[in-house]
């Protein structure tokens, strides 16, 4: 029914089967969406991979990759950048896993994070669509998914245009249902997707909320002088902060590509530990303590 969606043949569909969803309730089991778990495995480290189809009604679904470790502190929502297209195969290998959010899996894995990441809806491209009610909603359907998947907090993690989606999906979450959200690379300059952060009602976020800006960062939509105004958007989230970083290599031809200084390629396990500093931060244990 999707096939190549158009701008508006995306939210129209995808309005169609969230009109739905919007009337489950929170607690509602993922799995009762789902089309039905398509792999399940676990590696020699203890982590655990699912593939499921997480089924909207008007006939498409959202294919879901879930990996969690052993023993989990939180999970982490990613929503990669450039058109979204992940490639997520049936037996949880990824087509395309260059982008930051993706190919740092092993990397949050080994922290105690689970990582729940989706495809693109029929590989479409989602450029121009992560700011709209419609993918909102998506985005709060992934958040109930990971609640389903297990115990503890899950906070959204987005990149480069997937930042837009994570402010959206924060900007309109259910209270309660997210512990926080990350920006890295922030789409802030508007460009050829049409949005930026600054189109996700920023205002709207009540939660913690966390900036990551790369001083080398030469994509021209996502400057790091804007970290500052993204910060000063969210006008109600009651714990906000920067964190600059600065180097990276240059593999992708073009700037805003993911294996540059703008998708941290080459410091990435530096940009992993500031931001899970940050999470752990956040992360309350079952006593209502924080843990260090």
């Amino acid at each position: 029914m999707y096939g190549k969606l158009s701008r508006i043949g995306f939210a129209a569909s995808v309005a169609m089967g969230l009109t739905v969803l919007a009337s489950i309730p929170v607690h509602a089991r993922a799995s009762d969406r789902a089309e039905g778990i398509r792999e399940e495995r676990t590696d020699k480290h203890g982590a655990g991979t699912q593939v499921f189809n997480l089924q909207l009604q008007g006939g498409g679904s959202q294919r879901v990759l879930y990996t969690s470790p052993a023993r989990q502190r939180a999970t982490l929502v990613m929503l990669p950048g450039g058109s979204g297209d992940v490639g997520i195969e049936s037996d949880g290998d990824v087509r395309h896993g260059d982008n930051f959010v993706v190919r740092t899996t092993q990397d949050w894995i080994d922290r105690g994070f689970a990582v729940l990441i989706p495809d693109a809806l029929d590989h479409d491209n989602l450029r121009g669509l992560r700011s709209s009610p419609e993918y909102a909603s998506l985005v709060s359907d992934l958040v109930a998914a990971a609640h389903d998947r297990a115990d503890g907090p899950v906070f959204l993690l987005g990149t480069s245009q997937g930042s837009i989606a994570a402010m959206n999906g924060a900007a309109h979450a259910r209270e309660g249902s997210i512990a926080g959200v990350v920006l890295t690379e922030s789409v802030s300059i508007m460009g050829g997707s049409h949005e930026t952060v600054f189109d996700a009602d920023p205002a709207r976020v009540r939660i913690p909320a966390l900036v990551v800006a790369n001083r080398s960062d030469q994509c021209d939509v996502a400057p790091p002088g804007e970290a500052p105004h993204i910060l000063a958007s969210m006008t109600h989230s009651p714990d906000k902060r920067i964190i600059y970083v600065e180097g990276g290599e240059q593999k992708s031809k073009k700037a805003c590509g993911s294996l540059t200084p703008h998708g941290y390629y080459g410091i990435e396990q530096t940009v992993v530990g500031e931001i899970a500093n940050w999470l752990l931060a956040h992360v309350e244990d079952t006593s209502g303590n924080r843990t260090k």
